[in-house]
């Protein structure tokens, strides 16, 4: 037996695995991808160090469609698994950054090989991690690659903002109301899901909060954008929910703006909702606050949970209670430094809960009397503005605080509180209550009464 027989028989086995990755989908349905190449010049390498005992494992570990800039990836989740298992001995992959972007990650990854005695090649670079040399080379080139994924990202970010300055869609997702112009990138009015966006806004405004809006989308059958992509798959379509619903009603998109980051531009797209609306949707969304208008926990009934402020320290006033002789429930709100600090912590007193709860109702009852007095405030020390309610408006509202009120569940009158006043501020050192007025809550309030007319 030659000598040269003798070594090529006495080299062990190195059972190779080819790993490849592409950061888009783009191209990869066709019969020869970026992927095919990737793995075609690796499995070349491999057989040319045949002598050495190196076989290419049958296993395929493609990742298309997914970013070097992390290790989330089904591929090399299931590489990593199979290394673990000890079926691998060598990784091979065409150029470095088919692994990893990431220096951090690749430290990582390069960790997990030496501990289960994995070697890495990369062959374009003709890199062996197997040789001292050749790891200082692989950290000096992956570093390059991070700073190319960075510039390459900050190139991006930069085109982006560019463009959204100039009111042009960047693409991204279609939003429902508006298509995708086949012409060039940019948004087209969707005529029937135009008409559909402009009544989810006028649903809210008459319903008020967004799960009674939810529920009312899910009775029609209402869902979300459904469009087909270029490969001609179906996408979007689902339900609404209350996170998608205020993403729609929060989305300038709708009013012909374009937002990037906390800038909004004017768009190149046609607007499909009134700014009128709009800006009374997005003061209902303010005031309904993180709830969105759900009901919330309100076990004793208290009006102005949430409506209350301690004017001294600007903090909220929360209601409280005390029970004596295990029967007899005393309520009252306290400002929350007050509590936490004691009088160090704020100077006003707990107030009575049904004492500031008759006062408000009472000067609310006085305002709504005068039809010139109840409108939005131009400025935070005038509670009340002099734009004149119509008539029919200020007719309802009397009706709403007239003698029916009494009767009224406290749930439904902490409700009707919650959408007249924006905030109520009490300054117990001078005994002074002050009401803010929503003007879109007075809105509200009205239509509402106004469909009930309607059908009652």
């Amino acid at each position: 037996m030659s000598q040269k027989t003798k070594a090529r028989s006495a080299a062990p086995a190195v059972r190779c695995a080819v790993y490849t990755r592409k950061s888009t989908q783009e191209g990869l349905d066709r019969e020869f991808s970026s992927l095919d190449a990737q793995r075609e010049a690796a499995q070349a390498y491999i057989q040319s160090q045949r002598h050495e005992g190196w076989t290419c494992l049958p296993d395929s570990y493609d990742d298309g469609g997914f970013t070097g800039g992390n290790l989330d990836r089904p591929a090399l989740t299931r590489l990593l698994a199979d290394i673990q298992g000890g079926q691998i001995d060598c990784v091979v992959v065409q150029r470095v950054d088919r692994l990893s972007r990431s220096l951090l990650d690749f430290a990582r990854l390069m960790e997990t090989f030496e501990k289960h005695q994995v070697s890495f090649v990369s062959v374009a670079q003709q890199l062996n991690s197997a040789t001292s040399m050749g790891r200082l080379v692989l950290n000096v080139l992956l570093s390059f690659a991070q700073f190319e994924r960075e510039m390459i990202a900050e190139r991006t970010r930069d085109k982006i903002a560019a463009t959204r300055r100039k009111g042009k869609w960047c693409g991204g997702l279609p939003v429902l109301g508006y298509d995708v112009d086949s012409r060039g990138p940019r948004l087209v009015v969707n005529d029937k899901e135009a008409a559909r966006v402009r009544a989810i806004f006028a649903l809210y405004l008459e319903r008020g909060a967004l799960e009674r809006v939810v529920e009312e989308l899910s009775r029609r059958g209402w869902v979300n954008k459904r469009w087909q992509t270029r490969q001609g798959l179906l996408r979007g379509g689902r339900p609404f929910t209350r996170t998608s619903l205020h993403q729609l009603l929060t989305n300038v998109t709708y009013t012909g703006q374009v937002r990037h980051k906390t800038e909004v531009h004017a768009g190149e797209q046609e607007a499909i909702v009134e700014p009128e609306v709009w800006q009374r949707v997005q003061e209902l969304l303010r005031q309904n606050g993180r709830t969105g208008g759900a009901p919330v926990r309100n076990r004793f009934g208290a009006l102005l949970k949430g409506l209350l402020h301690c004017v001294p320290c600007g903090c909220p006033m929360t209601p409280t209670h005390t029970t004596r002789n295990g029967t007899t429930r005393y309520r009252y709100y306290a400002c929350l430094n007050s509590r936490r600090g004691g009088r160090r912590g704020c100077p006003s007193p707990s107030i009575p809960a049904p004492e500031v709860e008759r006062c408000v109702v009472e000067q609310i009852r006085a305002v709504v009397q005068d039809p010139v007095s109840l409108g939005p405030p131009e400025a935070k020390e005038r509670p009340a503005g002099p734009e004149r309610l119509p008539e029919s408006a200020h007719r309802r509202l009397r009706c709403l605080f007239g003698p029916s009120w009494e009767a009224s569940p406290a749930g439904e009158q902490a409700r009707v509180l919650g959408r007249l006043v924006e905030r109520v501020d009490y300054d117990g050192t001078q005994g002074k209550l002050a009401i803010r007025f929503s003007a879109a809550g007075i809105q509200t309030l009205t239509a509402e009464a106004a469909t009930k007319a309607r059908n009652p």
